[in-house]
């Protein structure tokens, strides 16, 4: 595989958490900072397939109206709480 040195700038109470993760796995510096970096990145790109699957939602007009929302919500703690809201 190829690789790429990346270097970064991190506080010193980073570094040494970094380091004490390091040492109780027996592992590498290096393996922990790409093993946060790998799921740092799966996230971000999870989120924003979520945004788009959210803005596809809204283009396509599978939205609740907002009061909607605050009608059910307030309902919730009564004795006749409303079903929940659908989309049109």
């Amino acid at each position: 595989m190829n690789t790429k040195v990346l270097t970064a700038h991190v506080p010193l109470e980073l570094a040494e958490r970094i380091d004490e993760y390091a040492e109780q796995m027996e592992r590498p510096r290096g393996w922990i900072v790409k093993q946060a970096l790998a799921e740092w990145l799966y996230w971000e790109d999870e989120k924003r397939r979520m945004i788009r699957e959210g803005l596809a939602d809204i283009d396509a007009g599978h939205v609740i109206e907002h009061e909607a929302i605050v009608a059910w919500a307030e309902s919730l703690a009564t004795d006749a709480p409303l079903p929940p809201p659908t989309t049109k």
